[in-house]
């Protein structure tokens, strides 16, 4: 059972930085593209990032290119997102989701986790 558990959100000045971590078990991670998606009240899903299995691609949407960085341990079956200079249009639930394009329809389509709270406020 593939298994995706976020962490590392909270409430940071605008400016600020945090990174996020997602534990990912149950599938062979290191063969899978991973991303990261978000979701902001009253929004849209929006795919921010992605990395591929041996972390030769990277993909970044144009809100957040130049601010995050998406990385990953395959020895720890891990993935992270770093997000500096963080706006407060970053508020969002970040979920990270197995897979290079998660998103069909409006929707989730691969394995995601629980999603983890990012809130940018004075």
């Amino acid at each position: 059972e593939v298994q995706l558990a976020e962490s590392g959100g909270g409430l940071v000045q605008p400016g600020g930085s945090l990174r996020l971590s997602c534990a990912a078990s149950g599938f062979n991670f290191g063969w899978f593209s991973m991303s990261w998606v978000r979701q902001a009240p009253g929004k849209e899903l929006e795919r921010v990032a992605a990395i591929d299995g041996d972390s030769k691609d990277t993909y970044y949407s144009h809100s957040v290119k130049g601010r995050f960085t998406v990385s990953r341990d395959n020895a720890k079956n891990m993935v992270y997102l770093q997000l500096n200079s963080l706006k407060t249009e970053d508020t969002a639930m970040y979920y990270c989701t197995k897979g290079w394009a998660p998103l069909s329809g409006g929707r989730i389509v691969e394995p995601s986790g629980q999603g983890t709270q990012v809130t940018v406020s004075t």
